[in-house]
């Protein structure tokens, strides 16, 4: 049954839609193996620390749209999160190959407590307005917070009679950050509302152009897919509405993260007919060879595939052997998102780095394609083995400190800012690398095994930093089980 349902003004969160969790102790495989039996079952914390927010997640898809401007429908405190899209979109556009970085269009309604008692429709509308006038935006998004949210604005009509004053398209992206306990539900949310307003449908099939659907890493498909006849179309950072609207036009689409992008390939697929690549990412040498061959199947270039993987093999395997004689019996932690935590792992068994454990913030029995070929911890399971101490978290950090303290890996790699900070306090290098392309193929397994070899070579910084940190957890919490409060306690490992 499809999970995508373009005629609905919002999408389910992915607790609802997918029957996603964020609690969970155990091993890597037994999880892979209670969402294989429809056993998966969440368990909840008796104490939480803190949660990311969806609707951040959502202006993510967003707010890099270069023709774009965005509206967030809340107080002024929710849109503070935006600035750092800014520096984003300054530094990483130039690595995507734009010839010119404009200044983003971010805007807040500024909700106070009288619009919280008389409603914020009108200061919505006024708004729309003001921005289309300042900017001249071609397409304008508004994303809904939880103080617009619990007052019941009607920001679904308000938009629509923008839409409709305006001439341009006005899109209404429901995020509210009280809604779910997983934050990629925001990735959802946004990409919900592109599907809905701005993909057009198919004019003429282009049969070169690969939709890609990932963060903002740097431009290396250019390269990849032109060897084989291809060229992306990257969606949605960088991108200009134009390049949205005929999405539907791509032989196919990919996604670097499927926690990311699962929800608009399957749009795409379901609404528009473009096919979906559903094995996961390349990341690791066998996920990366059944991820083109899957690529050469789809576009009908199958022997073009093959010539490249030669090349690649050719070119990177000397050194990847190299790396891996060097990380021998080193140990390493993951720290991440989903999809791309799982992807982490692959990278680093390929290198030879024991794996000791992973926080990874959330878990999807399955991706809305339905396909268990997409599910990235189960490739790395059947890949690489089993992987202990594996913790579903939503960014629970007294856990991952707790934990860190006892397994004193040789490394901490982590996706995410703020998280890298708890391994250097503990005397552990940390690595955390923001672009997603970064370790893909065989070029990227030579790219992380130099950055982690060279992390743990030069530890002088975390070594001296350990000495003098103060850990604002207490002795008491360090020395207890690091999962006292999940669920009934009833599963948990002694360390």
């Amino acid at each position: 049954m499809s999970t995508v349902n373009l005629r609905a003004p919002e999408v389910q969160v992915r607790e609802i839609r997918l029957g996603s969790i964020t609690g969970f102790e155990g091993t890597a495989a037994g999880l892979v193996g209670c969402a294989r039996r429809g056993t998966l079952a969440d368990s909840s914390r008796s104490f939480s620390q803190c949660l990311g927010c969806s609707t951040s997640n959502a202006a993510c898809t967003l707010v890099l749209i270069q023709d774009a401007a965005v509206i967030s429908h809340g107080p002024v405190g929710c849109s503070a999160c935006f600035h750092g899209y800014e520096f984003v979109y300054r530094v990483n556009g130039v690595n995507r190959g734009l010839e010119k970085t404009t200044q983003r269009k971010i805007f807040s309604t500024n909700l106070e407590e009288k619009d919280m008692v008389y409603g914020g429709n009108q200061k919505l509308a006024e708004s729309i307005r003001e921005v289309y006038a300042r900017t001249k935006a071609r397409v304008i998004f508004v994303i809904t917070t939880c103080s617009s949210g619990i007052i019941g604005d009607d920001v679904e009509n308000v938009t629509n009679e923008a839409e409709e004053e305006l001439g341009i398209p006005v899109v209404a992206v429901f995020c509210e950050g009280f809604k779910s306990k997983i934050w990629t539900s925001g990735f959802d949310a946004g990409y919900h509302g592109i599907a809905r307003k701005l993909i057009k449908p198919p004019v003429k099939k282009q049969d070169d152009m690969v939709n890609v659907v990932n963060f903002w890493g740097a431009d290396i498909f250019k390269d990849l897919f032109g060897r084989l006849g291809l060229r992306p179309n990257y969606l949605t950072p960088f991108s200009t509405l134009e390049q949205i609207e005929h999405s539907s036009e791509a032989v196919a689409t990919i996604q670097i993260c499927a926690t990311l992008g699962s929800y608009l390939g399957a749009a795409l697929e379901q609404g528009y007919g473009v096919p979906e690549i559903k094995v996961s990412a390349p990341y690791g040498i066998p996920q990366t060879e059944r991820w083109f061959r899957e690529l050469g199947t789809m576009t009908g270039r199958e022997a073009e595939v093959e010539v490249l993987l030669k090349e690649e093999r050719e070119a990177w395997l000397p050194r990847i052997g190299e790396l891996r004689e060097k990380l021998k019996g080193k140990t390493a932690y993951v720290t991440a998102g989903a999809s791309h935590g799982h992807s982490l792992i692959a990278i680093l068994r390929e290198l030879g780095l024991e794996v000791r454990g992973a926080a990874i913030f959330h878990h999807d029995p399955l991706y809305d394609n339905g396909s268990v070929e997409a599910d990235a911890l189960s490739n790395t399971v059947r890949d690489y083995g089993d992987v202990p101490n594996y913790n579903v978290c939503n960014k629970q950090e007294y856990e991952l400190v707790n934990i860190l303290s006892k397994s004193k890996p040789d490394i901490l790699l982590a996706r995410h800012g703020g998280m890298t900070l708890w391994g250097g306090k503990l005397g552990i290098p940390s690595l955390l690398i923001g672009d997603e392309h970064f370790g893909m193929g065989y070029k990227g397994l030579v790219n992380y095994g130099e950055r982690i070899l060279d992390a743990i070579e030069n530890n002088e910084f975390v070594t001296n930093l350990a000495r003098h940190a103060i850990n604002p957890y207490t002795k008491w919490w360090l020395e207890q089980n690091p999962y006292t409060f999940l669920g009934d306690n009833t599963n948990v490992r002694n360390y």
